[in-house]
């Protein structure tokens, strides 16, 4: 950006007071379109304050892949997780108004609520549903949700009794999303309004951030938005041509999480919309204009670290990423980049990513958000810039990312190869016909497997459009699925028989070493559904 340009950013910027401030990297522009070409990332935009004040919001690239259609200050990119520090906002909003308590019991909101164990029902609070220590297993149910769903919100949070914990309750903390779904549907059920109307009425617009969006609907009819893209075309997802993928609604491979997981990461924001948020957080709840979003108390409470985030020794080359201490908080992880504290958080979903730091000690926080799956490129940037804001030696961090995503994919294509060449040459225990049914699993809900006119078995998850996929044989009685969504990770399925040779159960794992998370398939226990 030129210093044109960039002074008549501040010049438009809010202040909230405090000292002086110095510029981004003198050259920042060019080191951005550095690494965004260097990487393949089609769009990104970045947004710096400092003090207070935006010293820039800028867009970088394409919205769309093969287009002229150029990213700008207003350009809005999906956040993913990054949002839930919104639905904490949402919540906090609530507690400054008297209407909920941090520790008030869910179930005295929300009277349908189950978990699993009975004791966990009536223990848990509001502030467990934020902060990953429910119990649950990484990414528990998130297949009620990605990459779509029918199921309401409410029916996500009356499907929760039957998924069965990993730890005891509050013992440690497990990533999850169903739970900032539950969160949603509280806001819904405390205000009368639903989480998206809450979002926009009582959060976004109060905010002064005018073009982001809570609602998926409104988001598609956005035209100054971010397309997602992504690789699907190599030995497994994330590797291979970037290309864009259908978020219109009308695509069968439409990259949409399920809406009622829109409070785990429904939000889409422009660099300028995040400029303000940036700066409210860093002003503890007030506004530009002198108002509040949420009160400095409720702002000291979700910065506050409530269960240790366990973490290893990073490789070389970004081994100095390896942080001191790592916590979770209300949304946020606060954690230390060499000794300095941090509160951050990271979001991805199909085709973007994004993330957003915070520097309290030197009042300057910062956001970049990508059209893409290709982390390693806003990684790169968040630690130059934590570089410069801390004072510290140049480090090109955006070779070191992009290496550390190098060799960590090599290594698991090596393995992926071993695995493929290794089946054990056997036949199905039964006729294929004979594996065909309707299969119900607890907290998922129904799957059916069906035969073809030419003989083949056909999968279908029933609730997930487009998770449907022919079952080839891999070995013994594990067949593989590749769903016809290409989002969807391949799967393998194994069939366990009973004493009389008929299918008892059905498990999967994922195929692919790198399998996000939330294709929770070791979760799954598919039983037939008795014929009436």
């Amino acid at each position: 950006m030129g210093r044109t340009l960039r002074a008549s950013v501040i010049a438009l910027a809010f202040c909230l007071g405090g000292t002086a401030w110095a510029d981004p990297p003198a050259n920042f522009d060019a080191r951005v379109e550095e690494i965004r070409s260097q990487v393949g990332v089609p769009g990104m935009a970045v947004t710096i304050v400092e003090n207070g004040r935006v010293t820039l919001a800028h867009g970088y690239g394409v919205r769309r892949l093969n287009t002229n259609e150029r990213v700008d200050a207003d350009t809005i990119f999906q956040l993913g997780s990054v949002g839930k520090a919104f639905t904490s906002a949402a919540l906090a909003v609530l507690v400054d108004r008297g209407q909920i308590s941090w520790d008030d019991r869910v179930i005295d909101h929300i009277p349908y609520f189950q978990m699993y164990d009975p004791w966990v029902t009536r223990e848990m609070t509001v502030r467990d549903l934020l902060v990953h220590r429910s119990g649950l297993g990484l990414g528990a149910g998130d297949l009620m949700f990605v990459p779509r769903s029918s199921r309401s919100r409410e029916d996500t949070v009356r499907a929760l009794r039957h998924i069965r914990p990993a730890t005891s309750f509050r013992s440690g903390y497990a990533y999850d999303n169903v739970l900032y779904a539950v969160a949603g549907q509280l806001v819904e059920e405390v205000s009368g309004k639903t989480w998206e109307r809450f979002m926009r009425e009582d959060v976004l617009v109060p905010a002064g951030m005018r073009t982001a969006t809570s609602d998926r609907v409104e988001r598609r009819r956005t035209r100054n938005r971010a397309w997602p893209h992504g690789r699907r075309d190599g030995p497994m997802a994330g590797m291979g041509t970037q290309e864009m993928m259908d978020d219109s609604g009308r695509a069968e491979f439409d990259p949409e999480l399920g809406a009622n997981a829109a409070p785990a990461g429904g939000v889409a924001a422009s660099a300028n919309d995040l400029g303000r948020w940036i700066a409210i957080q860093l002003a503890h709840g007030a506004t530009p204009e002198g108002g509040r979003l949420f009160s400095e108390a409720q702002s000291r409470e979700m910065w506050r670290p409530q269960v240790h985030v366990p973490f290893g020794q990073a490789p070389e080359p970004v081994a100095a990423s390896t942080p001191q201490f790592n916590s979770y908080a209300l949304g946020w992880m606060e954690r230390d980049y060499q000794g300095h504290r941090l509160i951050m958080h990271t979001g991805a979903v199909f085709g973007a990513q994004s993330i957003l730091i915070l520097i309290p000690e030197r009042n300057v926080g910062f956001s970049i958000a990508i059209n893409s799956e290709d982390g390693e490129a806003a990684l790169g940037l968040a630690y130059e810039l934590l570089d410069h804001y801390l004072g510290r030696p140049y480090y090109d961090w955006g070779a070191a990312w992009q290496s550390f995503v190098q060799q960590r994919d090599q290594r698991a294509v090596a393995t992926l190869q071993q695995q493929q060449a290794s089946p054990v040459p056997s036949q199905p225990s039964l006729p294929l016909q004979r594996y065909a049914g309707r299969y119900q699993d607890a907290w998922y809900g129904p799957m059916t497997i069906t035969g073809t006119a030419d003989g083949k078995l056909m999968m279908d998850f029933t609730l997930t459009a487009g998770m449907t996929g022919e079952l080839t044989h891999w070995q013994y009685d594990t067949f593989r699925v590749d769903f016809r969504d290409r989002l969807i990770e391949p799967a393998y399925v194994t069939f366990a028989l009973n004493a009389e040779g008929a299918v008892d159960r059905i498990s999967l794992r994922p195929v692919s070493p790198l399998a996000d998370f939330s294709f929770d398939y070791q979760d799954l226990n598919f039983t037939p559904v008795a014929a009436e």
